[in-house]
């Protein structure tokens, strides 16, 4: 009783300390210089970088273009798509002029006697990094978060210092759009001597009591875990749906590495505290550190809620420590309480229940913004796919930026997370491959340790598609990958993205992966099940169906790699490429199988890069049609397809095609509705052309997941469809017309909520072009010019069209299907906002908002 009551004084004289803190981060984010191009001594302190261009970060140095087929001009094979022999490739990163090198400069202090640490959450890329002149580090890979104990570097006094930046993008060193400069946030961290490194903390939990598992009790695993350490063998034992329900205590063990601590007894306090605020446990310790620098607490926490997807339940350690009566360094934890089973012909479990994930591939660009990080279009992101349904991501192909992590912790968001998509064998001249030997351990270690205690995070994957997994010895490449992930986190499993099946199956590459991820290959499924000891299979990447929204072709077709003049797809959803499939296939798979475990649907939103199947000499198409969602974040039709199988609280219907089609009249044009209620009705001018219901069958048959009328004769007027439940009752009802004359534009806020000062905060309007009624005129494509006032500043537009060379960051845009995307972003004053969009012939559109 005496050491909890101790334990709970100390945690409130160390909450009482904080504005005392020895440790301080502190964003550099403003006033950094920028130059593009080589420039002979900008690292020394006293360069003269008067003339340079004053920008902040995160900063993305080529969006703004321009466009140009020149740009990174490639004549290669792309041999995961099957080519054996190259041909020119434009496009293939976004025709952005990302090559080259770029300086950044800035000056920041800090307290004499303090350890300084710089923290580079992405530098795009070989960046080297100049402290006061002196060379401090070198972090090739433009993906990975890096720091640099920079304390020998700087001043010990009261001058400023500055810090360079150099980094350089080579031709041919990426398969997409990479970005450019220092895209990602930049910190400095001060602290006292003894203190918690970066990424110092691993936090592992129990369950109390523990629950047996294969035999062994008391296994210890992530806090935001309670994972199934040794699960996914055929002969586990499946556990109990009740283990992790909430009710149980929990017992966390945090390791904590504490630097320059010598043989001094440290006086270690730890609260852990839940999203509200409130302490919930807390443990006081005072000792030595270990010889290995661990000082390890164990910490019971009576019921904690569990984090899930539907509810995620954070928490958070906070820990002082205090050495000669004098606190030294305060340190916060993510904690989040989950089990993750992976149990042979069961399938996946979460929190004991079995679930299947429901996942896209992300690439890290944010369409018109680039690849500068921004938390307000993440979230814009992440809404768009929770309301789709979505639960999981996959971070494609590549190490995420931190905040997106965060998000998918407080959103409820699985988490994939991947590395590299090339190991010692090259994809690209300049890829990877040239780093591998020296630097994938470091650039493992890093990731690793930066989101081993995030609840999101369920799973790693090692790589995708390496030409590696061909090779006769691959799998110990694997292997050396996958010991990495055990050793510095025993609780998650480790996947790969494969597409060679062949190869994986017969060489033993698969069957050493903890869970077999399968990029495509639907088909080959149930062979790799059969063949393979894990008993589970993970759909890594599915799908590739390609579209571009608001395009109908005629005939409808079901053809792989189908090329148009236009260079646009069918958002019919019936076209992919030849190594992918339309979507009911990777539906019928999970649907089918227990065994199949959920799938990452390539892609959840368009990005720069890689116009398959317009990447052959087809400028200018720039930018992908793999999208569930477009380059300006409107949806597809496919989005409301995923809508109708993924999101199961709230019903979904959705027509297709628009209905103004001048000069189609009589001609075929079929109808899809997608939606998750059983039987509809549709239609034309009043008048019924039947009921159609879903086909029950098993496989991909498209009539099971769509509902299609496959020989309408196109006439202008109104289509209607009626949706009805299971027992025969309108549930739901659609109306599309055709349209008229153009008449005027509109704009409409794609969510409601307050818009933040504060300068980064973004807004998404949808601008639409409709007749006097409000319909839609989907063939416009006119200019609009947009005109911002007040607090805020327009900050970029798109339309979705893969073959528009418009520049995002000019305010104006082509339509593109009737619409377009604008994004404005906060002042850094509140105060009110005036919206302007114009077109010429057509009335304007002016909205009002306030920023807060």
């Amino acid at each position: 009783m005496r050491m909890k009551r101790n334990a709970l004084v100390w945690g409130l004289l160390c909450l009482n300390m904080l504005a005392f803190s020895q440790r301080t981060e502190t964003l550099l984010q403003k006033g950094w210089l920028f130059h593009r191009g080589e420039a002979a001594g900008a690292q020394a302190a006293d360069f003269d970088d008067s003339a340079w261009e004053t920008v902040s970060i995160p900063h993305d140095w080529a969006i703004t273009g321009p466009f140009d087929r020149a740009n990174d001009l490639q004549t290669v094979a792309v041999t995961q798509n099957g080519e054996t022999e190259a041909s020119e490739k434009t496009g293939r990163t976004g025709g952005l002029p990302y090559v080259g090198v770029g300086w950044y400069r800035t000056q920041f202090r800090t307290e004499p006697g303090r350890q300084a640490t710089l923290v580079f959450d992405g530098a795009m890329s070989e960046a080297e990094v100049y402290v006061n002149g002196r060379k401090a580090a070198f972090w090739p890979y433009g993906y990975n978060s890096f720091f640099v104990d920079v304390t020998p570097y700087i001043y010990n006094d009261s001058r400023v210092n500055t810090l360079a930046v150099r980094l350089e993008n080579r031709p041919q060193s990426a398969r997409w759009y990479p970005g450019a400069g220092l895209y990602r946030n930049v910190r400095l961290v001060q602290t006292n001597a003894i203190h918690v490194p970066v990424w110092g903390t691993q936090v592992l939990t129990t369950a109390s009591p523990p629950t047996p598992l294969q035999g062994e009790r008391g296994v210890k695993c992530l806090a935001e875990t309670k994972d199934s350490c040794l699960a996914g063998t055929k002969d586990s034992t499946p556990l109990s749906p009740r283990r992790g329900a909430g009710g149980e205590a929990w017992d966390i063990e945090l390791r904590i590495s504490i630097e320059n601590a010598g043989d001094k007894d440290l006086t270690v306090t730890t609260d852990i505290m839940d999203g509200d605020g409130r302490v919930v446990a807390s443990r006081q310790d005072t000792r030595k550190v270990q010889r290995d620098g661990k000082f390890v607490q164990h910490i019971p926490v009576p019921a904690p809620r569990l984090w899930s997807p539907e509810e995620p339940r954070l928490y958070h350690a906070r820990t002082c420590i205090e050495a000669d009566g004098a606190l030294q360094d305060v340190y916060a934890t993510p904690v989040g309480f989950r089990t993750l089973d992976y149990v042979p012909e069961r399938g996946f479990l979460l929190n004991g229940q079995p679930r299947k994930f429901q996942g896209v591939c992300l690439h890290h660009d944010l369409g018109p913004l680039g690849a500068a990080v921004n938390r307000s279009a993440l979230i814009h992101q992440l809404k768009m796919l929770r309301d789709m349904g979505c639960d999981a991501i996959r971070t494609s192909h590549n190490m995420p930026a931190p905040e997106l992590v965060e998000l998918c912790d407080s959103l409820g968001f699985m988490m994939m997370l991947e590395p590299f998509d090339e190991w010692d064998i090259a994809k690209c001249d300049n890829g990877y491959h040239r780093y591998f030997q020296e630097w994938a351990e470091k650039d493992m270690v890093n990731m690793l340790r930066h989101y081993r205690n995030n609840p999101s995070v369920v799973m790693w994957s090692i790589g995708n598609e390496v030409p590696t997994q061909c090779s006769p010895e691959g799998y110990k490449v694997a292997k050396f990958l996958q010991d990495i992930c055990h050793r510095e986190d025993p609780t998650r499993k480790v996947t790969c993205g494969m597409d060679q099946v062949d190869c994986v199956l017969d060489n033993g590459f698969a069957a050493m992966i903890d869970i077999p991820g399968f990029n495509y290959r639907a088909h080959r499924y149930q062979e790799a099940h059969r063949r393979l000891p894990q008993g589970i299979l993970l759909g890594s990447e599915t799908c590739s169906t390609v579209s571009s929204r608001g395009v109908y072709k005629f005939p409808v077709v079901r053809e792989d790699g189908k090329m148009y003049p236009d260079n646009q797809c069918s958002s019919y959803d019936t076209e992919a490429c030849w190594w992918s499939n339309t979507p009911e296939a990777d539906f019928a798979n999970m649907d089918d199988q227990p065994w199949t475990i959920g799938q990452f649907v390539w892609t959840g939103f368009d990005y720069l890069g890689e116009p398959t199947p317009y990447d052959t000499d087809a400028w200018p198409s720039h930018s992908s049609y793999f999208g569930i969602i477009d380059l300006a974040s409107l949806p597809k039709d496919r989005y409301w397809l995923y809508r109708s199988q993924w999101n199961r609280r709230d019903h979904t219907l959705h027509l297709l095609p628009h209905w103004t089609w001048p000069g189609r009249e009589g001609e075929c044009t079929p109808v899809y509705v997608y939606t998750d209620l059983p039987e509809a009705e549709l239609f034309l001018n009043g008048r019924s052309l039947g009921r159609r219901s879903k086909r029950r069958c098993e496989g991909a048959v498209p009539e099971r997941y769509r509902l299609i009328w496959d020989s309408i004769a196109y006439q202008p007027g109104e289509l209607r469809v009626v949706a009805y439940d299971a027992q025969g009752r309108p549930a739901r009802e659609q109306t599309v017309r055709t349209a008229g004359k153009p008449h005027h534009l509109e704009l409409l806020r794609a969510d409601a909520e307050t818009l933040r000062a504060g300068g980064r905060d973004l807004a998404y309007y949808t601008v639409r072009l409709v007749d006097k009624d409000g319909n839609l005129c989907p063939h416009d494509g006119r200019l609009v010019t947009f005109t911002v006032e007040g607090a805020a500043r327009f900050r970029a537009a798109a339309n979705g069209d893969a073959a528009c060379l418009d520049a995002f960051h000019l305010p104006q845009m082509h339509l593109f299907g009737g619409m377009c995307t604008l994004i404005v972003e906060a002042a850094e004053q509140p105060g009110d906002i005036t919206l302007t969009a114009r077109a010429r012939g057509v009335k304007a559109a002016t909205v009002q908002m306030r920023s807060e």
